[in-house]
């Protein structure tokens, strides 16, 4: 394996496409952190139009007929399109392991760019019948695809370009771009519904945020084909790996396949009640504020951009923070606090705009002490040579079992007078987060350069033999 530090002085052209991570100059390291979260940014915009303008797209795509059902078809595409998000983790994971980071970056914001355009351009149910959903969902797939390599992807690259004793600081800029992208287009759905009238919304108005999302995706790909790679890539992969396949023993080979399964276990652990809260109080909030509590919903969209701004001004301070005291007590604050205050937050919620200010301000910072280091604690779990596939795809998995059902739940269990069953449900998931984070080693501060070894296997194997003891 060639080491991260090398570079091909004798090619500029190569120097100039793989640099290694400590060949990157302060202001090098600023440029490609700026490409990535911008282009993170619009990757989330994207994402978050679907689910802000749900509604609208229920009337659009589905039989209007019985609204209910239409909205619940419409958060079962918004879930189907988390299904696409492991197999994008593992596809464009591999892509950026095998390829590059920059390459696999660029390649997620063209797809998500073209899903966006498509769900504009698509004709509704009125016009071309039950084929408006199909198209609907065949576009949803190609986000979610999108969506799952650029998790892997950007985690792993800001990970990998961030100094080691501000690696939690710098990997907050991955939420804080996501939040800055919800933020975006919620922002952009409140300016749509306040300008225009609420027929014309429904009936082409919600088109034109997702035609400015694809717009900006094309921005975004400029930024990301000038940014600097933070890997060396092989010269002939597939015969190293065959090489490498030979030397490596059969215990050797078994002690890899415990270390991946615990991994994906403790992700699963770390991630389900965060995804499951965030899908709750980040990306659907507003909407459920509008469906189920009867609010305004221009009023419920500058108070759900209201509770983001203040959000991102936490992150930074929380990924900060995670680099003083450890991942390990702002995992465990999450999960504990998130539990306690699961039932308080929900009763808040009203018909009045304030309430869901007020109660997904609440939420969204909880959150944030997770999601403010989460990158960081990713990738320090992995080792360079599988990060991005491997990240890619177990928070993936987790965000398409326990974040993209969580807006449905949430809908079915409200329209059947039972709201409380998802309550305990997410709250049962952070005492999870909680659990896997008291049994999880610490890893603050670790090396990533080391492409030899899976990242704190030793803590992951104690974790692993202690639960077998």
């Amino acid at each position: 394996m060639t080491s991260l530090d090398q570079t091909d002085s004798d090619s500029p052209s190569s120097q100039a496409d793989h640099v290694g991570i400590r060949d990157l100059d302060r202001a090098g390291k600023l440029r490609s952190l700026r490409a990535a979260i911008v282009g993170n940014l619009l990757e989330w915009f994207d994402w978050t139009l679907y689910a802000l303008f749900s509604t609208y797209i229920a009337a659009s795509f589905f039989d209007s007929g019985d609204p209910t059902s239409a909205l619940l078809s419409t958060l079962l595409v918004f879930a189907g399109g988390f299904l696409a998000r492991p197999i994008g983790g593992l596809v464009f994971g591999r892509l950026a392991d095998r390829k590059g980071r920059k390459f696999s970056l660029v390649a997620t914001m063209m797809t998500m760019a073209a899903g966006s355009l498509v769900i504009a351009l698509i004709p509704s149910y009125t016009a071309i019948g039950v084929w408006s959903s199909v198209l609907l969902l065949a576009a949803r797939l190609m986000q979610g695809l999108a969506h799952g390599g650029e998790a892997g992807t950007s985690y792993a690259y800001i990970a990998e370009i961030a100094p080691r004793e501000k690696r939690g600081f710098w990997a907050s800029s991955v939420f804080t771009a996501v939040t800055v992208g919800v933020m975006t287009a919620t922002l952009l759905a409140a300016l749509i519904t306040g300008i225009l009238p609420k027929d014309a919304v429904g009936a082409w108005g919600w088109r034109v945020a997702f035609v400015i999302g694809a717009l900006l995706g094309v921005y975004a790909l400029f930024l990301r084909r000038n940014a600097a790679e933070t890997i060396e890539l092989e010269p002939d992969t597939a015969e190293s790996a065959a090489v490498e396949t030979e030397q490596v023993s059969d215990a050797e080979r078994r002690r890899r396949r415990r270390l991946i399964l615990r991994f994906g276990g403790l992700v699963l652990m770390l991630s389900a009640g965060q995804n499951a809260w965030y899908y709750t109080w980040g990306t659907f909030a507003s909407s459920y504020a509008i469906s189920s509590h009867g609010m305004d919903a221009n009023g419920a969209f500058i108070a759900s951009l209201l509770a983001q701004l203040v959000t991102v001004c936490f992150l930074p301070f929380a990924g900060r923070l995670s680099d003083r005291i450890g991942r390990r007590p702002m995992m465990m604050t999450f999960g504990l606090g998130s539990a306690a205050l699961v039932f308080p937050i929900h009763a808040l919620l009203g018909q009045a705009s304030w309430t869901l200010f007020v109660s997904q301000a609440i939420g969204m910072l909880l959150w944030a002490c997770a999601a403010g280091m989460y990158p960081a604690l990713m990738s320090e779990l992995v080792s360079t040579r599988t990060r991005a596939a491997g990240v890619g795809f177990a928070t993936s998995l987790s965000v398409a079992l326990f974040g993209g059902t969580a807006p449905y739940l949430n809908t079915w269990f409200t329209s059947v007078g039972q709201p409380w069953i998802f309550q305990i449900y997410v709250a049962a998931l952070c005492v999870l987060a909680f659990f896997a984070a008291w049994i999880m080693p610490e890893t603050k501060g670790i090396n990533l350069a080391d492409d030899d070894v899976i990242q704190a296997e030793g803590g992951l194997e104690a974790a692993g033999a202690a639960k077998e003891a």
